[in-house]
């Protein structure tokens, strides 16, 4: 009975069928796990005041978010040092953030619970989210304009609000003139400085070219001066209004309100209320730029550099991968050449990809790179344009690494197209590359298609290649701007999958990078989810458009 079951083959469908659901569980424990913990990250938690006494120190009060609860056996905790005042089974610690970085040393702390005395959470606690020195926790006192104490108690929290608003707009206008206004300026006088040079080496630099270049360099300079005198003027503005605040040691302190980010009041909001500051904390950190080495503020950079590396990266691959695959089936005689060729081709789809990396710095970046400075930028030397890592090179690497996976797909493609259909094809009076290019080829487009998907799905979640060929931890500027020639591929550029790794691994403040490392985590999901869902998208709509004539 047994041995009929086995060679019926039922018991291996259920093998395939229990390892599948296995998969699926597991993947989606660990999206659900990345999901929770990331989400959970731009939740305003309430602001917790402990009176804390330990054996070593008087009583104090500690200020902060309640992060994590750690629960250690009696023998454990002993064995780190630790004395239970209740010869209890457990020790019960919780992980406070703290804040006041620039007061306490760090931003977390492990506390006791039973050296805790009372809890609460006052509604008059305040989180400002600062630009340096990451969160503080407090109270607030009173607003400032000029050091003089222009509202305080209940008053303060309204004008706080409005001031800060103003000097939110005021950063917004303030980064405008410096990004469009300076960089814009820098960056056209360094291209008149090399337009300089350039003419300097073809011996065509005279006095009547030496006038024109000193003409529109004071054109520059004196544009230059006119904006920084409006951002002397703001920055001027800018800095006359701070908070006065205290901290858990009731000790007060001044904040410029130029340093500040938020200044909210968890412990005062309603359910909406938070909500509502959710998904705005989720907005930002989307659109905002990184802070404080990469531990605060946002990560568009990070995205708009991925999604642009792999749009680059499929038109490349795309079109080269097609056409290996269809010189492979429909032109090439079928023989050992192409036997080898084939096996190579499914050998380099598991080549580790830190080897393209090595091969894309050794032969894009120093050899092709620095061929094409010596040839068309000689103005530039010393300083290399394409002869270092940059956005073109980790694209091209990125191509070539999952170069084969399209061609193995397309060929597979254009191997299920009927014979008939080329057949009659040509019995029309087609030539074999209008077939091709009229018959064959939408046909097997949503092969390509699929192809395209694996490729993507592979390019946007690299990194080790990427760290050699242009990957960085922070770019000054992203590789699209106003300044032509718009798209810069020579310009370095941040990606969702090395930040993960530098914030990480990299931090030195590791409690603080960590939800960031799910947030960011997710994200990538999310947007290699996203550029699969529009290539699938395009892939069905082929799929159906063309189902008939496969039929």
């Amino acid at each position: 009975m047994i041995k009929a079951w086995f060679k019926s083959g039922s018991p291996w469908i259920w093998m395939t069928a229990g390892a599948v659901s296995i998969n699926l569980i597991l993947v989606t424990g660990l999206l659900t796990l990345i999901a929770v913990r990331g989400l959970g990250h731009f939740w305003p938690a309430d602001i917790v005041e402990y009176r804390y006494q330990d054996r070593q120190d008087p009583e104090s009060l500690i200020i902060g978010e309640e992060v994590d609860k750690s629960l250690l056996l009696a023998a454990q905790a002993r064995a780190a040092g630790h004395e239970l005042l209740d010869n209890g089974e457990y020790l019960v610690q919780y992980l406070v953030k703290t804040g006041n970085r620039d007061i306490l040393g760090s931003d977390f702390r492990w506390i006791q619970e039973q050296y805790i005395h009372g809890k609460s959470t006052p509604e008059d606690l305040i989180a400002i989210e600062r630009r340096e020195w990451g969160n503080f926790y407090g109270r607030l006192l009173g607003v400032k304009e000029n050091g003089t104490l222009i509202a305080q108690g209940e008053q303060a929290w309204a004008v706080a609000q409005e001031k800060l608003a103003k000097t939110l707009e005021l950063h917004d206008e303030i980064d405008k003139l410096q990004d469009k206004g300076v960089g814009a300026i820098n960056y056209n006088l360094e291209r008149l400085r090399l337009k300089q040079r350039a003419l300097e080496l073809k011996n065509q630099w005279n006095e009547t070219t030496h006038q024109e270049f000193i003409a529109q360099k004071l054109a520059y300079e004196q544009e230059y001066k006119v904006i920084q005198e409006q951002i002397g003027k703001l920055n001027k503005e800018i800095k006359s209004n701070s908070l006065l605040v205290s901290e858990a040691g009731q000790k007060e302190i001044s904040i410029p309100l130029d340093r500040v980010v938020k200044l909210t009041r968890p412990n005062g909001m309603s359910w909406l209320d938070k909500s509502i500051e959710y998904v705005s904390n989720f907005v930002t950190f989307f659109l905002d730029e990184p802070r404080e080495a990469n531990t605060e503020g946002g990560i568009f950079p990070a995205i708009f550099g991925t999604v642009l590396m792999v749009l680059l990266m499929a038109v490349v691959v795309t079109p080269f991968g097609v056409i290996a695959a269809v010189y492979l089936r429909e032109y090439a005689k079928q023989g050992f050449v192409t036997r080898v060729i084939r096996i190579a081709v499914n050998n380099l789809a598991g080549v580790p990809s830190i080897v393209y990396g090595v091969f894309g710095l050794g032969f894009f970046v120093y050899i092709l790179g620095g061929s094409i400075d010596r040839l068309f930028y000689p103005e530039a030397a010393p300083s290399p344009v394409f002869g270092t890592p940059g956005l073109l090179w980790a694209s091209l690497t990125l191509a070539l690494l999952t170069l084969p996976v399209v061609i193995v797909a397309t060929e597979e493609g254009l191997s299920r197209i009927p014979k008939s259909i080329r057949e009659g094809s040509l019995a029309l009076g087609a030539t074999k590359a209008e077939t091709l290019w009229r018959t064959v080829l939408p046909m097997a487009s949503p092969a390509i298609m699929t192809g395209l998907i694996l490729a993507v799905a592979r390019a946007a979640g690299e990194v080790a290649p990427l760290m050699l060929v242009g990957v960085v931890k922070l770019a000054p500027t992203l590789p699209l701007d106003g300044n032509f020639p718009y798209l810069h591929l020579d310009r370095k550029f941040m990606h969702l999958g090395f930040h993960i790794y530098d914030v990480g691994f990299q931090s030195p403040n590791v409690e603080a990078a960590r939800p960031l490392v799910y947030a960011t985590s997710l994200l990538l999901v999310m947007v290699i989810v996203g550029l699969n869902m529009f290539a699938i998208a395009v892939r069905n709509n082929l799929r159906e458009k063309y189902r008939a004539l496969e039929n």
